[in-house]
């Protein structure tokens, strides 16, 4: 650790023409004199102020070094915990203490990160059991879902720990993410199970139709979500990649589960009862789809009308978006970790390391008076900047050995003239030894020396400003043909990071619409029905970003996540209406608006129901502690709102205007069998054999080409 108790200065050693370090403090001082004396020696040496200490101010500054490869590893424990405890038993009331730092702020934020995912996966679990009793009535259908999301999210943790990532902000998303995914696949399968009961009473055949049904449905409806999830995985950002393969595969793995889970409990649980089936016959769900059925098949000007004027609005928030990020970005302003970052702001402007780097080409240049002059410029110009923290550098190395030199004179704290050379410059030689104090500004060869300071947390877009003003500095005083100068630290790492970020994140959302498009293609097997299908779900994009213009939401990778995710979810619901549409085409021998209509009547119940869940689930998010993490909530449940009204309303009006062009018939023959939803298992070699409700069961069922019962 470093303070102002650990300070040392320079003690002048004629025999050997080198300068002794000798700490300031030796023992602890016994009384306010000794006290008030070691602080006058200390306001005398001029290299730590605004370093260690600030006089207007009256704060005094502790560094506690760390070792980064175990602090960053499990290995640190709660070293942080034990830190802060012991600083506050010293202040003991005495005295307000303020605690920060990047190693600090990160390990805070973990904590956190681990807590909350305890929090949310109960939330959510919480919440989705009570929507699946509102919706269906039934303990045993919460009960089946429940099971099929535990082992999910269980499975999602498990191979987060095999793959040896952790657990970051970003990846805490997924246990929660999982089981909003997997509540839908499971509605789309009950809900398809208790229609098929309802027309035919076999339990048997009602599961085997849903497992060949559904099944496949929902099989393309988690491609095109995991496809949206993959495509983080072409960005450069390690954080994005791993949360990219994570998520992909556990939404395949869901799908996998649910399809095996639900049918397999449903079957011993009996024939479902009257009382189970009643949701399908609830009033507010036959008013709710009649209103749809309505405006659909009368109201298509005004919902093309109002979609124009929602589009409009939208763009003219679009054009106010921002690009703005912050190191410490997630956390509420009134946090005490960010209060304690802004009082550190305040009286030493800013934790966030910020360096410059110079190269003068040649061995020995940098100990020159001229670049010694050079240094002392730029230190000087970089003083007048709010955002920057007192610099030090060579230069004021120099000093400090020029004023131990006389005996610690303050008045001597400047760099060395012509005369003085001669018989200083042998101190000034040995000060470069291994341990020395100029040794921390150069490199063995004296070519290379660097300029430290910190800088405020101002964010991306202040930070990009003050970078070229700084690089514009530089240049004046190091001519770029004659320097090699790098502007680096965290600061310019992070700048840079996150410029790259929110555009390696704008491209996985062009592939993610892309590589959807194309799967859809292959579903649906004509390009009219695929531009139909992705019109609904672009819309609700446009409207979140010019939400997000208007409320000043800043896009940055916390908030440019909600796209992606929300594209890839919202574009199912197209799949499961459109997959519905094309089975109603063949039972009404290709009539469109018999078909739209019934295909509206069936599949809007469960575009509604998993809706609401996406919905409520993701608004849960709100609660969290991370501005980030709230944002994502709160941009994705009003993209996945205004996704279900678009799929509900406007897909079903573009196929009853389009009704001659959109509808090919291309479409009835697709690429790939995955939606051949009209065939049907030959039942007749179908046998279920075993104790079921307490009697051997053995069933038939008739063909495909057979009239339904």
């Amino acid at each position: 650790m470093f303070s102002e108790a650990h300070i040392f200065t320079l003690i002048r050693n004629d025999s050997l023409k080198k300068f002794n370090l000798s700490p300031v403090v030796r023992r602890k001082p016994e009384s306010q004199v000794k006290v008030d004396s070691i602080i006058r020696v200390v306001r005398s040496l001029p290299f730590y102020k605004g370093l260690l200490y600030n006089d207007s101010t009256h704060a005094s500054l502790m560094m506690v070094f760390v070792n980064p490869e175990r602090f960053n590893s499990e290995d640190r424990g709660d070293m942080v915990d034990l830190i802060t405890a012991r600083v506050d038993e010293f202040a003991k009331g005495r005295f307000p203490v303020y605690h920060s730092g990047l190693p600090f702020i990160r390990t805070v934020v973990t904590e956190r990160t681990k807590s909350e995912l305890r929090m949310f996966v109960g939330l959510m679990v919480l919440v989705v059991a009570l929507l699946l009793l509102l919706f269906f009535r039934s303990w045993r259908v919460m009960f089946v879902c429940l099971t099929v999301v535990a082992v999910s999210v269980i499975w999602a943790l498990g191979s987060i720990g095999l793959l040896g990532y952790k657990l970051t902000v970003v990846m805490a998303v997924i246990p929660p993410l999982i089981i909003v995914i997997g509540i839908p696949n499971c509605i789309f399968l009950i809900n398809k199970y208790h229609h098929e009961f309802l027309s035919h009473r076999n339990r048997v055949k009602g599961l085997t139709r849903v497992i060949y049904r559904v099944g496949r449905a929902s099989f393309m409806t988690n491609a095109t979500t995991a496809a949206g999830f993959g495509t983080f995985i072409f960005t450069y950002s390690d954080v994005l990649k791993q949360f990219g393969i994570i998520a992909s595969l556990n939404i395949m793995a869901i799908f996998a589960l649910s399809l095996l889970l639900v049918p397999i409990m449903m079957s011993f649980q009996g024939d479902p009862e009257e009382k189970h089936l009643a949701h399908l016959d609830r009033k507010w769900v036959d008013r709710s789809t009649n209103w749809l059925i309505d405006i659909v098949q009368y109201h298509r000007p005004m919902v093309y009308a109002i979609t124009g004027l929602v589009l409009v609005v939208g763009l003219l928030g679009v054009m106010q978006l921002k690009d703005e990020a912050h190191v410490v970005d997630d956390l509420p302003m009134d946090d005490p970790v960010m209060q304690d970052l802004r009082f550190f702001e305040s009286r030493f402007k800013g934790v966030l390391p910020l360096e410059v780097v110079v190269d003068t080409r040649k061995d020995g240049q940098a100990l020159k008076d001229a670049n010694l002059k050079r240094m002392s410029r730029l230190q000087d110009s970089l003083s007048t900047y709010p955002e920057l923290s007192r610099s030090l550098s060579i230069a004021d190395a120099v000093k400090f050995i020029k004023q131990a030199f006389y005996g610690g004179d303050p008045a001597r704290y400047a760099l060395l003239n012509s005369t003085e050379k001669s018989f200083i410059l042998p101190y000034l030689e040995a000060a470069q030894d291994k341990g020395g104090i100029a040794r921390a500004f150069l490199d063995e060869h004296k070519r290379t020396t660097r300029l430290t300071m910190q800088v405020a947390d101002v964010g991306t877009e202040r930070m990009d400003e003050l970078m070229g003003r700084l690089r514009a500095e530089v240049d004046s005083i190091y001519a770029p043909k004659d320097y090699r100068v790098t502007l680096t630290g965290t600061s310019v790492v992070f700048l840079e990071g996150s410029k790259y970020m929110v555009k390696n994140l704008a491209i996985s959302l062009i592939l993610a619409v892309i590589a959807i498009a194309g799967l859809m293609a292959l579903l649906f097997n004509s390009a009219r029905m695929v531009v139909v299908s992705l019109i609904p779900n672009l819309i609700p994009l446009i409207t979140t970003a010019g939400l997000m213009g208007y409320l000043d939401v800043a896009i940055k990778p916390s908030t440019l996540l909600v796209f992606s995710i929300a594209f890839g979810i919202a574009v199912d619901d197209a799949i499961h209406y459109l997959s519905k549409y094309r089975q109603e085409l063949k039972l009404t021998g290709h009539n469109v608006r018999q078909s739209v209509l019934g295909a509206l009547h069936e599949a809007g119940v469960s575009m509604m129901y998993t809706s609401i869940v996406l919905f409520c689930g993701f608004s849960l998010f709100v609660f969290s502690d991370f501005g980030g993490t709230q944002a994502l909530g709160t941009l994705i449940s009003f993209t996945l709102l205004v996704a279900m009204c678009t799929n509900l309303i406007i897909l079903p009006s573009l196929l009853l205007s389009f009704e001659k062009t959109a509808t090919t018939k291309a479409f009835d023959e697709p690429l790939l069998d995955i939606l051949d939803e009209e065939s049907d298992i030959d039942l007749d070699e179908l046998k279920l054999e075993g104790p079921i409700d307490g009697s051997a069961l053995r069933t038939s069922g008739k063909k495909a080409d057979e009239p339904r019962p």
